[in-house]
C-alpha cells in the first residue's frame, strides 16, 4: 500500500479507536504510525492493541510503526472543601505542604521538589494555564503567591512551572515499568515526556538500550534552552504544542515549531508536530479553516509526521479526521510553491561518503527526471539520509530488518519494503527494479537510482550510486562508486 504523500500521519488509539475494525479503517484512511498513550493505557491494553496492529501489518504486507508515549511526572494540586473555588486577580494565594482540603486562600501542593526549586518572581500555572500566580515569598513548606489571572479551580488540577527547572526525573516508577514492558513487546518508538535537560534523555537512552527509537517530547521551556544537546542524544523529537503552549507565550510557539523542524532536519532526525491539529473534529465532521492552515503549515515546514491525539482517540469521527489530514497533506504537497518552501534552506551534507551519495542521488534524480530513489538500508541510517534531502521523486527504502522498516515508517517520504539482502551487484539492481515496478512507483522503461553499500549488507557503509533501467534488470547505463 503506497501513500500518495511524503509526510507521515500518526494517530492516537483510544476508546473510539481500539477495535480491530476501526484500527484497520484508520490504516486504510492513511495512518502510518499508531500511538499508544500510557497516561490512559494499561499493559494489557497495550498488548491487545499491539496484537491487532501486528495482525493488520501481516495482512497488508506493509510495515506499521507503533509509538508508545510515556506519561512522565504529573504535577497536581490537592483537594478543596468545596467542589470548586474561585480565586480572584490581585488576591494572595498559598500553596503549602498541609494535606488538609483547601479553600479560596490556600491549597495543598504534594510536591516537595517544587518548594526546593521555586524562587520569588517566578510563576506557577494552574488548570492547564488558565490561572497564573506569581511567587512573592518561599518559606519552609509554604509558597505565598499573588494571583495574576484568576478563575475557577477544582481538585487535582495540573501545575506547570514555566520559569523553574524542577529536580524531577523524567522517568517515574510507572514510566520505568511501562518502558520495560513496551520494549519487551518490540514496539518501535518510545516518547519521553517532561524532558528538561540532556541528562533526562541520557537516562532514557540507557534504559531503552537500543530496543526502540527514543523520541523526545519538547514541551518544557527548559528543554528549549538546551535543545541542541537534547537533539543530539535523541533519535527523534516531537513538537508537543499542548504543554509547550501552556508554559510559553502562545505567540512564541509557531516560531519555535519552525525552528525545531529546521534543527531536526539539519540533524537528519525525524520531527513530529503534535497536539490540537484538528481538535474541532473531536465533535464535528469538518475542521475549522484555521486548523486546516495549521496542518498545512506543518507540511510546508517539512515535518516528517503530523499527529492526531484526542481526534482519533476519543472523537466522534476518527476515520474522517485521518482522511481529512491525508487530504490536506496531499493538497499541500501538490501545490506549486511546496518545493520552494521545502527547499528554502537546503541541508548541507556531512563530509562523509554516505551523505555525499545521498545528496548526489537527489541531484541526479532531479536532473535526469528519474522515477525513484531506491536505497538499501539495514540500520535505517541510509533511509534517514535520503529523506533529509527531501527529493522530489519517491524514495523506496529496502531493508531485510522488520524492526528497521517499522521504525522508518515515521520518516518523511520513505516507502519501506521488507526484502532479503542482495546477494551480489546484479541481484541488487534486479531486486530494486523489480520492487519499484511491483510497488507501482516506476514503470517499465523508466530509470531509477540505487544507493547501497559495498560490501553488500554492511550497515552504515553507503558508498555506491547506480542508475538502472526498470524492465532490463541486469542492464545499467551509468555507475558511480565511492569506496
Amino acid at each position: 500500500m503506497r501513500r500518495n504523500r511524503k509526510v507521515k500521519i500518526i494517530a492516537t488509539l483510544g476508546p473510539a479507536s481500539s477495535s480491530p475494525e476501526m484500527i484497520e479503517e484508520l490504516f486504510l484512511a492513511g495512518v502510518d504510525v499508531f500511538r499508544i498513550n500510557m497516561s490512559h493505557s494499561s499493559h494489557a491494553g497495550m498488548s491487545e492493541l499491539l496484537t491487532i496492529i501486528r495482525r493488520l501489518e501481516a495482512e497488508h504486507d506493509r510495515p506499521i510503526g507503533v509509538l508508545v508515549d510515556l506519561q512522565g511526572p504529573k504535577l497536581r494540586i490537592g483537594s478543596f472543601r468545596a467542589d470548586e473555588v474561585t480565586i480572584k486577580a490581585g488576591d494572595t494565594f498559598v500553596l503549602d505542604d498541609n494535606p488538609d482540603p483547601g479553600d479560596e486562600t490556600r491549597v495543598h501542593l504534594p510536591h516537595p521538589e517544587i518548594f526546593q526549586a521555586i524562587k520569588p518572581g517566578e510563576h506557577l500555572l494552574l488548570n492547564d494555564g488558565r490561572l497564573r500566580v506569581e511567587v512573592i515569598k518561599v518559606s519552609k513548606g509554604k509558597i505565598l503567591t499573588r494571583i495574576i489571572f484568576g478563575g475557577e479551580l477544582s481538585a487535582r488540577k495540573g501545575v506547570n512551572l514555566p520559569d523553574t527547572i524542577v529536580p524531577l526525573a523524567a522517568l517515574t516508577e510507572k514510566d520505568r515499568a511501562d518502558l520495560e514492558f513496551a520494549c519487551d513487546q518490540n514496539i518501535d518508538w518510545l516518547a519521553l515526556s517532561f524532558v528538561q535537560r540532556p541528562e533526562d534523555v541520557a537516562e532514557g537512552r540507557k534504559m531503552v538500550r537500543g530496543r526502540a527509537g527514543l523520541m523526545v517530547k519538547v514541551e518544557k521551556p527548559a528543554a528549549l534552552n538546551q535543545i541542541d544537546e537534547i537533539l543530539q542524544l535523541s533519535d527523534s523529537i516531537m513538537v508537543a504544542r499542548g504543554d509547550l503552549g501552556v508554559e510559553l507565550p502562545l505567540e512564541a510557539v509557531p516560531g519555535w515549531q519552525k525552528r525545531l523542524i529546521q534543527k531536526a532536519r539539519r540533524a537528519g532526525k525525524p520531527v513530529v508536530v503534535a497536539t490540537q491539529m484538528l481538535e474541532s473534529m473531536i465533535d464535528e465532521p469538518v475542521p475549522t479553516r484555521a486548523e486546516v492552515s495549521d496542518v498545512a503549515n506543518a507540511v510546508f515546514d517539512g515535518a516528517d509526521a503530523i499527529m492526531l491525539s484526542a481526534e482519533s482517540a476519543m472523537g466522534n469521527w476518527p476515520q474522517k479526521a485521518v482522511a481529512t489530514m491525508d487530504k490536506i497533506a496531499r493538497s499541500v504537497e501538490g501545490d506549486v510553491i511546496y518545493r520552494e518552501y521545502i527547499h528554502a534552506e537546503d541541508v548541507l551534507p556531512e563530509p562523509t561518503s554516505a551523505d555525499a551519495i545521498s545528496a548526489a542521488a537527489r541531484t541526479v534524480s532531479a536532473t535526469l527526471n528519474l522515477a525513484a530513489i531506491v536505497c538499501y538500508t539495514g540500520s535505517g541510517s541510509t533511509g534517514l539520509r535520503a529523506a533529509r534531502e527531501r527529493p522530489e521523486v519517491p524514495i523506496i527504502a529496502l531493508t531485510p530488518s522488520q524492526a528497521t522498516g517499522r521504525r522508518l515508517s515515521i520518516v518523511w517520504g520513505l516507502h519501506c519494503v521488507l526484502t532479503e539482502d542482495a546477494r551480489n551487484l546484479d541481484d541488487m539492481v534486479s531486486r530494486a527494479c523489480r520492487i519499484a515496478l511491483e510497488e507501482k512507483i516506476a514503470k517499465a522503461g523508466e530509470r531509477i537510482i540505487i544507493t547501497a553499500g559495498v560490501p553488500l549488507g554492511t550497515p552504515g557503509a553507503t558508498n555506491m550510486l547506480r542508475i538502472a533501467y526498470v524492465g532490463q534488470f541486469a542492464q545499467t547505463d551509468q555507475q558511480a562508486s565511492l569506496i
